[in-house]
């Protein structure tokens, strides 16, 4: 029977830890999926960089520390109740005149538990706190989507700079591979006799400053990879696999340049006039100064009167009350008026705040909109440079291979067209990015 027992409880045992086993490892594995980034696209970069970027998450936590601050100031508005207790012990009683006779009063051992409630009427504390509680919410919500546009700008921008030096490793591959390929056959005409051994050598230096400029761009994309996750919050030791389509980016790097501006749009906007609603709750507060303060109050107590301390406690003589307390400041020194000045001058410096910011907000867009405007102009016109640099360098070459045209003029064209298609990569990143700015400027750029 025991041995029957042993097995069945060390069965179970056994059974815990295989489901406790495997549900750590469910655990681990969503975690890790929820760390890694499979797909790296830009909108999974981005939505990646707003689960994860620290300062996005201390702003959700502000916004959840601002709420119950909020609930904090609001519970004022609810009954406190409150208990007191004290002891005390008389050495000496005090003496009174009765009769034209000194008598002693009191007892020497005197305690006291009372139960006070107060219920706040009128209160301008609680009462700011009532009327700016949606404006504080709404703040923290709106300093959240403001750090939040902030990072989807940041790693938009970091995405494209790696793609930029990608696309510009994968034209140099192009280019080694067209470099190799001449230097080939410029070794094969040097060895025929038809050409000296120049056109070999030249064909050598190029192909090598080639592959040394390369080198260089793949050293510098580990850093600008490395700058992506910084802005990502991508903490992970695993690669990111960037993911695009060219063909799409390119289709995405236009926009309507005949849009105009609306203020409302801007979060520095929104913020700025939640700010005066803000300020205006200030203002009141500061005039509710001039009304008293009201409180309905509730005391009940429990008294204890004893000479000796063992029997104290043994009998109470209770006193209760109800009441209203008022409370109002006759003169302060000019404090109270002082003050409703301070906070009218702070709401108009906020008007003046909002005036400025419409000025900005022009010119950022204006600038934005011109940056857009001639890098869309360099990007048309690289556009037909590289097609040009194409049709020249495939007849420059065909002629070479005929003999009518020198290798010079090969590596000229070849050149060309490695410096179209780099101008060309670099006006479509360009005008990617100075998309961005204008979208910024318009306030368009959700999260």
């Amino acid at each position: 029977m025991m041995n029957h027992l042993k097995r069945k409880i060390l069965s179970i045992f056994l059974t815990f830890i295989l489901i406790s086993t495997f549900c750590s490892s469910v655990y681990a594995q969503i975690t890790e999926k929820d760390t890694l980034l499979q797909d790296a696209t830009l909108q999974n970069c981005i939505q990646y960089a707003l689960k994860h970027f620290p300062l996005v998450q201390q702003s959700l936590l502000n916004e959840e520390i601002t709420e119950q601050q909020i609930k904090s100031k609001l519970s004022d508005w609810y009954p406190q109740l409150n208990l007191n207790a004290f002891y005390d012990y008389y050495f000496q009683l005090q003496a009174v005149n009765f009769n034209n006779a000194i008598v002693y009063s009191g007892t020497h051992n005197v305690s006291t538990v009372g139960f006070g409630l107060t219920q706040n009427i009128f209160n301008r504390d609680v009462l700011l706190a009532s009327s700016s509680a949606n404006d504080v919410r709404r703040q923290s919500k709106q300093n959240t989507a403001s750090n939040k546009i902030d990072v989807t700008v940041n790693v938009s921008k970091a995405f494209y700079d790696v793609l930029l030096t990608q696309e510009q490793i994968a034209l140099l591959d192009d280019d080694i591979v067209r470099l190799e390929r001449n230097l080939k056959d410029a070794y094969n005409q040097y060895r025929g006799g038809i050409v000296d051994k120049t056109d070999y050598k030249t064909a050598t230096i190029t192909l090598n400053n080639s592959k040394a400029e390369r080198k260089s761009d793949l050293e510098l994309l580990k850093a600008k990879m490395v700058y992506l996750k910084q802005q990502m919050g991508y903490t992970a030791a695993n690669e990111i696999n960037i993911v695009y389509d060219s063909t799409q980016m390119q289709r995405e790097a236009f926009i309507d340049t005949n849009q105009v501006v609306n203020y409302n749009n801007r979060i520095e906007y929104q913020l700025l006039l939640t700010q005066k609603n803000l300020q205006l709750d200030n203002l009141k507060y500061n005039k509710w100064s001039y009304i008293p303060s009201v409180s309905a109050i509730g005391n009940y107590n429990l008294n204890y009167l004893n000479n000796q301390f063992s029997p104290l406690f043994s009998n109470n003589y209770p006193t209760s009350n109800v009441g209203l307390q008022l409370s109002f400041p006759i003169f302060q020194g000019g404090k109270r008026t002082h003050d409703i000045r301070t906070a009218e001058l702070q709401l108009k410096s906020v008007d003046w705040d909002i005036t400025s910011l419409e000025t900005n907000i022009n010119s950022q867009y204006a600038q934005a909109m011109a940056t857009y405007k001639s890098n869309l102009i360099d990007y048309y016109a690289l556009k037909e440079n590289l097609d040009l640099a194409r049709e020249v360098y495939t007849t420059v070459e065909l002629q070479y291979r005929s003999g009518v045209k020198a290798y010079l003029d090969v590596i000229t064209a070849e050149t060309n067209l490695r410096s179209t298609q780099v101008n060309y990569t670099n006006a479509l990143y360009q005008l990617l990015t100075s998309k961005i700015d204008v979208q910024k400027s318009l306030g368009t750029i959700t999260n």
